[in-house]
């Protein structure tokens, strides 16, 4: 049996882990959840799954789910704190770990599991956005394995061949080709962006996703975090990795060969498929998600992106070139900037705004351990703040 531990289960990606991992219960168990403050979503995950551990990384609401799980499942560790998701990203009998927590607090765990030798499912792109060079040092150091669970990026891995961490360059590849969806607002008249309300932006056309990696996806800023992530993941550099905006979803990337050749994976946009191919690979398992229907899908389209509409791509590539804590201060700012537009005090496109005078104002440095990372991650925040009042 292999254990797992599912980081951030309470959010859309690790409700669908868990729904991969209920369909192969000879094959995985579940040893530890953690949440962030989602006492309800705990409980209910606590008491189909058993897990020996359950984690708030809120004391308070850690408290309550003791309470709530004492007459139930007293077997059931309950921890509460941010320390606490990393003992369970390294404890020995965790085997897999689901990096699935959203933006920088996912970092440490996601370091904390490839120094402890895991394989590491990592569905947090902030983590590699942020510590790519150190999270890659420490896993090839420690000889832990990394698989994206990114659509797109996972969608490279199975297009390239034999260890899909060997730079491009050795493997006769040419470019990778991230596929976008456009989000919701791929044909919406640019005088209509200003009036854009959260409610609108967080309408995906294709993904069922959290109101921050959907905002995300309507600036486009997801894409271009996933330039950011797919440069290290696959040793490529910027101009290796282009973005392609294909409507359907249907297409979740491509890899091009020099001899031009041109490799693809297709499936029905449900983040289930990557889940499970990295569970279990080299092998595969069943998902939950059904064929694809070619009939019925009909046709294909793509073009490319508007960097006029869409200039938080075309940020996120300058932060790819500039390297170091480039890609920190912009994850940062955008978090930031997303957050506030949420909660509506600023209008969507001030977003972008607020992250390029983050860039513009603080220099990018080289990157060196985690507690200067987070050092930069606090500056960019702090400012990124101080220019929402402007």
């Amino acid at each position: 049996m292999i254990g797992v531990a599912v980081l951030g289960s309470t959010g859309s990606i690790g409700v669908s882990t868990l729904d991969v991992l209920a369909r192969h219960p000879e094959r995985y168990r579940v040893v530890a959840l953690t949440a962030h403050r989602d006492v309800a979503g705990m409980v209910a995950q606590c008491q189909r799954f058993t897990p020996e551990v359950a984690v708030m990384a809120d004391p308070e609401a850690a408290a309550e789910l003791a309470t709530r799980l004492a007459a139930s499942h007293p077997a059931i560790a309950v921890r509460g704190g941010p320390q606490e998701v990393e003992r369970v990203a390294e404890a020995a009998g965790c085997d897999y770990v689901m990096a699935a927590i959203v933006g920088a607090a996912g970092l440490r765990p996601a370091l904390a599991a490839v120094r402890s030798g895991k394989r590491l499912l990592l569905a947090n792109k902030e983590a590699l956005v942020i510590s790519g060079e150190l999270l890659l040092r420490q896993a090839a150091l420690h000889n832990a394995t990394i698989l994206p669970i990114d659509s797109e990026h996972n969608a490279v891995f199975q297009c390239l061949p034999e260890h899909p961490y060997t730079p491009l360059a050795r493997r006769g590849v040419r470019r990778i080709l991230l596929t976008a969806s456009g989000g919701p607002f791929r044909t919406t008249p640019l005088e209509a962006l200003r009036r854009v309300t959260p409610e609108q932006a967080c309408a995906h056309p294709n993904w069922s996703m959290g109101r921050k990696i959907s905002v995300d996806s309507a600036t486009m800023m997801n894409k271009g975090l996933e330039v950011i992530e797919a440069c290290y993941l696959f040793h490529a550099t910027p101009e290796q990795v282009e973005v392609v905006v294909h409507p359907q979803s249907i297409i979740h990337s491509l890899v091009e060969y020099i001899d031009g050749s041109t490799l693809a994976q297709l499936g029905n946009p449900d983040m289930r498929t990557p889940i499970a191919h990295a569970l279990a690979w080299p092998q595969r398992i069943t998902s939950g998600v059904s064929g694809l229907d070619l009939f019925g899908v009909a046709r294909l389209d793509f073009e490319p992106p508007d960097l006029e509409r869409f200039p938080c791509l075309a940020l996120a590539y300058a932060a790819a070139r500039a390297g170091g804590t480039a890609p920190a201060l912009l994850n940062a700012a955008n978090e930031v900037a997303v957050a506030a537009f949420l909660e509506r005090r600023i209008p969507f496109l001030r977003i972008a705004e607020v992250i390029a005078e983050t860039l513009e104002r603080l220099p990018a440095e080289p990157i060196g351990e985690v507690e200067q990372l987070l050092a930069v991650d606090r500056r960019a925040r702090k400012l990124a703040t101080q220019l929402l009042a402007t």
